[in-house]
């Protein structure tokens, strides 16, 4: 009989853009494997790959008592139908209520802290509910995997983890290098920049318009784009408004975002916050210079001054100032940091490390 494996988390999307690898590779290894998510795209994808998907409406914004509960409820009544061996968690809420699940039914649980989110990121109220859940949730946890060092030192700071759980830090999602290779870099006399992001302000969307607004003005050969699904209403009127202005190029949700990466001179991300940006994973590894926050999840990718720049979080005008350094660069000189950040990421970030950490933690928790 086969051993089952459950992957929860947030959308198939997210799902099959980073998890991917661990899937196909727990596949090849003869686990039945089940994505409950929000079916968004890349359910035929999953399917193809070998995977069962399992569609969960998941409200993941807040904490809402009524559809948490509902959410808590899914779980269990999934997890006791299929009975796996092993859940794989992603994403917050996947986290703190299908940790409460697997507790209950006595299932092997490896929750990924992919960041700390706006809940845990702010003080006030909603952070002491939040770590209280993630106490609950992680509680009996075979093996807790972080992305950068800072969210663990968080959660052992605020004593969110028991001192027996098994800790395991990652490259992040790291890079599949044959799925990113270097990209043909572009010749022609334009320089764009490129935001890819959940439009929200915790991405830092206010920075990158006023970089398009500070640059485009000065430098009329300066392109300004965006990809990604506005989370705050309020920026749809913002960036309709820019776009109208001539300051920005807004091209929504994109499925596929390759030809964007391959116009792209330098890829920008103001973040305040990040488990490890995946973004710029990509990005260094197709072979694009990035400016990106000092921030944790974000610094880790960048060589200062040899892959891109690392601006301090939240520095409006030190941004403008190191996007103006990148128009003053020759084309050579972008697409040699470019390389340089590739060279990085076949380094310290390959995907396979992260896939054999993954296989190590099951395989030793299965064997007890």
């Amino acid at each position: 009989m086969k051993k089952r494996v459950v992957i929860l988390a947030n959308d198939t999307t997210y799902t099959y853009n980073l998890r991917g690898a661990i899937l196909e590779e727990l596949v090849h290894q003869n686990y039945e494997v089940y994505v409950v998510s929000q079916v968004l795209e890349f359910k035929e994808e999953l399917k193809k790959m070998g995977c069962y998907v399992i569609n969960i409406d998941i409200n993941r914004h807040g904490i809402n008592p009524i559809s948490d509960f509902k959410l808590l409820k899914k779980y269990r009544k999934i997890l006791k139908e299929i009975k796996p061996s092993v859940v794989l968690s992603y994403n917050i809420k996947p986290n703190v209520y299908g940790g409460m699940i697997c507790r209950k039914l006595k299932i092997k649980f490896f929750p990924n802290i992919t960041g700390i989110g706006g809940s845990l990121y702010h003080t006030g109220f909603m952070r002491k509910i939040a770590i209280t859940l993630n106490r609950i949730g992680l509680k009996d946890a075979n093996t807790v995997f972080f992305q950068n060092q800072e969210n663990w030192d968080f959660f052992k700071s605020h004593k969110i983890l028991s001192n027996k759980t098994k800790i395991c830090l990652l490259p992040g999602s790291g890079v599949d290098l044959k799925r990113n290779p270097v990209l043909k870099y572009p010749e022609d006399d334009n320089i764009r920049f490129l935001f890819i992001a959940r439009i929200m302000k915790d991405k830092g969307i206010d920075i990158y318009l006023e970089i398009a607004k500070a640059m485009k003005e000065k430098y009329p050969n300066t392109e300004f784009h965006i990809c990604g699904y506005c989370e705050e209403e309020k920026y749809r009127t913002m960036l309709q408004l820019y776009q109208q202005q001539g300051l920005i190029i807004y091209h929504g949700e994109q499925k596929n975002l390759l030809s964007f990466f391959e116009v792209a001179d330098c890829i920008v991300l103001p973040s305040f916050h990040e488990g490890m940006a995946n973004v710029l994973l990509e990005a260094a590894s197709l072979g694009r210079m990035i400016i990106c926050s000092d921030c944790s999840g974000c610094k880790e990718i960048v060589d200062n001054g040899k892959t891109g720049y690392a601006v301090s979080t939240g520095d409006t005008s030190k941004f403008i100032e190191m996007s103006e350094k990148v128009i003053g660069m020759s084309k050579s000189e972008r697409k040699e940091m470019g390389l340089n950040g590739r060279r990085k990421i076949e380094k310290e970030f390959d995907r396979k490390l992260v896939v054999n950490s993954y296989l190590k933690a099951i395989d030793d928790a299965l064997t007890l």
